[in-house]
């Protein structure tokens, strides 16, 4: 086969028309046409996606999009027609393996755009039939490769030498097949195996086009749909951006390297290496890693490996992205993430990332907490500070729908619940009432959900939700922004009372996660109860601390005053009263959260006694011991006056009498 760059064909406004013949050995010919206006050489900046200038360059080429539209209307009726008459003849569609391989097809006809809605239906196996599922899931790696030829000069025009100059091998055939490009496996002349990624002919022309086509539906339903409020057209922006950042694996690369230094630290995270020398626009030359799919399970278990921590390790990993540093993988699906050999998990396929700004990070905690305090009014308040809901909105009607919303977890954990179920719900929800979803917030669930989706399938039962509190615990004990502060408060105080329970819990999730400090916590606690910031807990904390140590000396006074009646026999001897149940029960929680401490991860009893030492000398110590006697002195005067004030009634009675 044979492939050359002909001449410019026309001239326009957006630049030439770039056109390449490829002859194929038995004479057949293919045009394959690039606009500049949406494709730039190698050596160009990177193209980002601007609709305007999308919109004003489909607008003189009515009758391309209307053949396009044609193009995917035509095929997509005949399926929803045959699924229609199958019914009728009483088929099981969802068993039909052939109605399966249609779906697969028609969308890998219909390109890139519609292949990506395949690929999230893939991995959502409480969603899709296990027929339709097995053959969905060959949209992530098994697409229909374009010609060696056309990726050989790919690779000479972006990286100036061929193939055979770069790598000293390289697969007669893709390794894999994707919606934005194929795979080779190579290896460099100085003996690293590597995996190069080469980009699909006319990919952004294709895409563009969809892009503008359902953008202009967005805005015609946005407009005149009133039921939804969504932003629709700012979600599309969203993925168009996130597109055409996949199509530069230049930006690939860097997102790769970004993702090495936040999260690469983590156990059993591997993120493989970008060999830049080898890398521009169109071809991206990366590590190569011998792995098997998350969702290959038997495979796994046959080599030893356990997929189901794998996929822990991942939630892990997901929670860091969403929830602490905000630069996340939107695109999770079971190609992107492989077991390795040595029971790592890889992350591959860095092209659609994206990132959650502070405000909303803590915000999304925030929320987590409000749900788990039942706290639906401070979760209404959420939803406005996360731009689900305007300043002026009602919110009075809206704080009852969530309670209903999170109705079946009454009496049951949260961490329960089922990302995909609540998310059902919460759509329902912001259908019903005046929410207006925020572009970023899309690509967020459709990250958990995908995630989600490859756990369930590796194990039915499996919980994200419970897999991540530990985590949100580990925050809120260590976390010092003011805003996961004030959540820590709501969560441990109600209507001015502390809730050792929930202190309990927290120390106990917390203790399972892997980064959790035992003396980051001593440390930063001690710091904000001694700070201003942390007034409100310190003096509750004062107040109950005071309270526990009288109950126990009331316990104390009463063993000891039972002792001498029984004992001795002196009548005299007024038995001194037990603490109140109570007070009781606040003592068994804080036995079981010094079991909990001294079960705690870094906690060592012949390190604690020089950590004693250094806290003693602590001024913020200092401070609380302080508070703490000065509180113990004044309710020890308080009892003694209330004792001589009975004493003496009762000798003015006595003499009454």
């Amino acid at each position: 086969m044979m492939v050359k760059t002909l001449p410019p064909t026309s001239q326009s406004i957006e630049g030439e028309l770039q056109v390449t013949e490829v002859v194929s050995d038995n004479g057949t010919q293919t045009l394959v046409v690039r606009s500049p206006s949406l494709i730039k050489n190698a050596d160009s900046e990177a193209i980002l996606y601007n609709p305007v200038d999308v919109a004003a360059h489909y607008q003189k080429r009515p009758l391309q999009v209307l053949q396009r539209i044609t193009t995917v209307l035509r095929p997509t009726l005949a399926f929803v027609l045959g699924l229609w008459w199958d019914s009728k003849r009483g088929i099981v569609v969802k068993n039909d393996r052939r109605r399966a391989v249609q779906l697969r097809e028609l969308l890998t006809k219909l390109g890139p755009a519609y292949i990506k809605i395949g690929q999230a239906l893939s991995t959502r196996p409480d969603l899709v039939p296990p027929v339709f599922l097995e053959e969905l899931t060959k949209l992530q790696d098994q697409l229909p490769p374009f010609p060696n030829e056309i990726a050989y000069q790919f690779i000479q025009e972006e990286l100036g030498a061929p193939p055979e100059e770069i790598y000293t091998e390289l697969s007669p055939q893709p390794i894999a097949a994707a919606s934005l490009g194929q795979v080779y496996k190579g290896k460099l002349k100085t003996g690293e195996e590597v995996a190069v990624k080469v980009q699909r002919p006319d990919l952004r022309e294709r895409i563009t086009i969809d892009l503008y086509i359902l953008r202009r539906i967005a805005g015609w339903v946005q407009k005149n749909v009133k039921r939804v409020r969504s932003d629709l057209v700012g979600i599309l922006d969203e993925l168009g951006d996130r597109i055409f950042e996949e199509m530069d694996y230049i930006h690939e690369g860097e997102n790769a390297e970004r993702f090495f230094q936040l999260y690469g630290h983590m156990k059993d995270v591997y993120v493989p290496k970008i060999y830049w020398e080898y890398t521009n626009r169109r071809v991206l030359t990366m590590e190569w890693i011998n792995g098997t799919k998350l969702t290959q399970t038997e495979e796994i278990k046959a080599q030893g490996i356990d997929a189901r921590y794998l996929i822990e390790v991942g939630v892990q990993c997901s929670l860091r992205q969403l929830l602490e540093h905000g630069f996340f993988h939107a695109d999770p699906h079971p190609g992107n993430l492989l077991a390795t050999t040595d029971g790592k998990l890889a992350y591959l396929d860095f092209g659609m990332m994206s990132e959650i700004k502070p405000p909303q990070r803590y915000g999304l905690i925030e929320a987590i907490v409000h749900v788990v305090n039942r706290d639906f009014e401070g979760l209404a308040q959420d939803y406005v500070n996360l731009e689900f809901l305007s300043p002026d909105t009602d919110l009075t009607p809206i704080i009852p729908a969530f309670a209903r919303v999170f109705a079946d977890a009454q009496g049951a954990s949260v961490a329960e619940l089922n990302i995909k179920s609540i998310t059902d719900e919460l759509s329902a929800l912001m259908y019903e009432y005046p929410f207006r979803v925020p572009p970023y917030y899309a690509l967020i669930i459709r990250s958990l959900v995908t995630l989600e989706g490859i756990a369930i399938y590796i194990d039915p039962n499996f919980k994200v939700l419970s897999e991540a509190y530990p985590y949100v615990s580990k925050r809120l004990l260590t976390d010092p922004a003011p805003q996961l502060r004030t959540s820590l408060r709501d969560l441990l105080f109600k209507e001015g009372k502390f809730r050792w329970n929930r202190l309990e819990n927290l120390l106990r999730n917390a203790r399972n996660n892997e980064d959790y400090d035992f003396n980051l916590v001593l440390n930063q606690g001690i710091d904000f109860l001694s700070s201003e910031r942390g007034s409100f807990i310190r003096d509750r904390l004062v107040d109950e601390f005071v309270n526990s140590a009288n109950a126990l000396s009331k316990n104390v006074l009463h063993n000891f005053t039972y002792l001498l009646r029984e004992r001795v026999g002196l009548t005299a001897i007024n038995e001194t009263p037990a603490a109140t149940v109570e007070q009781e029960q606040t003592l068994e929680h804080i036995k079981r959260i010094l079991q909990i401490l001294q079960e705690t991860r870094g906690f060592d009893p012949l390190e604690m006694a020089p950590r004693l030492v250094q806290l003693l000398v602590n001024p913020g110590v200092q401070q609380l011991g302080q508070q703490i006697g000065l509180r113990l002195v004044q309710k020890s005067l308080a009892r003694l006056i209330r004792e001589l004030l009975a004493a003496e009634d009762i000798e003015q009675m006595r003499k009454v009498s």
